[in-house]
């Protein structure tokens, strides 16, 4: 199980590496000596080429996926919308939230105005699904040549491999961009500098994950509690403080006085069921109630062959397991979506600190697994990998964009004038946020968009028989006409004149 080095050294003995004498991963300044560094260089050059072969992967999955209008959620949308008012210098206002909703009341991620500079270069949602893809490549990179740093021979590439198809990884790519992509190589540093003993990079890389996600406070002071357990207790206990101060500010200061509703509106993703109001013990003792929570833990330890559970470092996926497990949200406990992404560069650092330690066991069988624990990883991630969105790109139909559905999604795409107000569904949304206004339908009450576009097919709860008079039904302060229609997508055009008062309208 887990195993502290209080002293914050490692003994010298079997399978364990000589320090690594001066060169380009020297320490900085500061930082205590270290051991565990392989004992000649390793090269960069191996790793580049398998980060830029998995950036590749994963941005032709996110392309096809976005180029067949098949986006599985509006978060594209909304980060394109808030990407795109940092690179106009504007506040980040995200209208598909509400008409003039501020994001940064619903979660702090200002991290995402990075993106600005790429999105001049290429307004596009596009944009979005290549820094990702670049950013979860990146993280390959830094832990795979760590374990090659910590293990020699051919671990480092295996583990790139085990981490790059990790279900983690893949299933935030299939879920379109998210702002937890710059989080997995904060982690990833993070975690290289804890396992190399430069004690100051670890705290210097965390500080920035505060301003990534609200809850990545927590994991702060995690790492700050690992640094105090090394023998930084200055360090760690500043950290410490620091991430739960910045986790309480931002929950209880930041957040609600960015909300229009002025509090944390995700409080009740632990408080209520439903309706149903839900009490804090009850969702402790709930916290391993599903088959679904229990799987996800079992693959989340399974894909590193069990041997993360070694080290130390599984404590930084606490926090993030925690607020997931005490969800009520069906949606945060299972494989699916981007939330287990920032857990695989952990995860799979992890699992190399706990071969080290594995090498050297008194427990014969502990140090003949630790030996394959690696291949054995990686034959997990590639095994899994059938059941996984990258198998899609082995299917030739994955390629096709010029199906009937997507033509029909082009042609309504083409009906909708450049600048215009834009109420639409999930389909066309991220489509069309690069140059124009838009709004979730039903969203968007006495604005009287200039469009609605939806796509009859996009799983309604009653179908839409009249799609006029459902956008009157929407905005009974106008009146609309259709405009066009082409397979299951409509696009109706409003007659009467614009608002003088548009609701969340800013004046530029």
């Amino acid at each position: 199980m887990l195993e502290l080095n209080k002293s914050g050294t490692d003994r010298s003995g079997p399978g364990r590496l000589p320090a690594q004498g001066p060169g380009p991963d020297a320490r900085p300044a500061g930082d205590a000596p270290r051991t565990g560094d392989a004992a000649e260089p390793v090269p960069l050059r191996p790793y580049l080429i398998a980060g830029a072969i998995l950036c590749a992967l994963y941005f032709l999955y996110g392309y096809f996926q976005y180029s067949r209008f098949g986006s599985p959620s509006w978060d594209l949308g909304i980060f394109e919308q808030e990407v795109r008012a940092y690179a106009g210098f504007d506040a980040p206002v995200v209208d598909i939230k509400g008409p003039g909703y501020l994001i940064l009341g619903d979660h702090f991620s200002p991290i995402v105005a990075l993106l600005a500079p790429l999105y001049w270069i290429w307004p596009s949602a596009e944009a979005l699904l290549f820094a990702q893809a670049a950013l979860f490549a990146l993280g390959a990179v830094i832990v795979g040549r760590t374990t090659q740093q910590l293990l020699g021979g051919r671990s480092g590439l295996c583990v790139t491999v085990a981490y790059g198809l990790s279900w983690g990884i893949q299933e935030a790519v299939k879920a379109d961009f998210h702002e937890i992509a710059f989080a997995v190589p904060l982690l990833a540093l993070v975690c290289r500098a804890l396992l190399l003993k430069r004690y100051t990079a670890a705290l210097l890389w965390s500080l920035p994950l505060v301003l990534v996600k609200e809850d990545l406070g927590a994991t702060v002071a995690v790492v700050g509690f690992l640094l105090f357990v090394y023998g930084r207790r200055l360090q760690g206990a500043l950290l410490a403080a620091f991430g739960v101060a910045a986790f309480v500010v931002t929950l209880m200061v930041l957040i609600p006085a960015a909300s229009s509703a002025g509090t944390y509106d995700y409080w009740t993703k632990i408080d209520k069921n439903g309706e149903q109001d839900v009490s804090m013990l009850d969702s402790v003792l709930g916290v391993l109630n599903s088959s679904v929570k229990i799987e996800m833990l079992v693959f989340l330890i399974g894909i590193t062959a069990f041997m993360a559970l070694r080290s130390p470092l599984t404590l930084l996926i606490v926090p993030t397991l925690g607020w997931r497990l005490l969800s009520q949200d069906s949606n945060h406990w299972g494989m699916v979506w981007h939330y287990s992404a920032i857990l695989m560069p952990v995860l799979f650092l992890a699992l190399a600190d706990g071969v080290r330690r594995s090498r050297d066991s008194h427990r014969p069988w502990l140090a003949s697994y630790a030996k394959v624990a690696v291949p054995v990883a990686a034959a997990i991630a590639v095994a899994m990998t059938q059941h996984l969105p990258l198998r899609d790109l082995l299917r030739p139909e994955t390629y096709r964009t010029d199906d009937a559905r997507s033509q029909a999604a082009r042609a309504a795409l083409d009906a909708i004038p450049a600048g215009a107000r834009v109420e639409t569904d999930i389909t066309l949304m991220a489509h069309l946020t690069s140059d124009r206004t838009v709004y979730w339908v039903g969203g968007a009450p006495g604005t009287a968009p200039d469009i609605v576009a939806i796509n009859l097919d996009f799983g309604w709860s009653r179908p839409i028989q009249d799609p006029v008079a459902y956008a009157q039904q929407l905005h009974p302060e106008a009146r609309y006409r259709l405009k066009h229609r082409g397979g299951s997508f409509v696009v109706m055009e409003r007659t009467t004149p614009e608002p003088a008062e548009i609701p969340g309208a800013r004046d530029d």
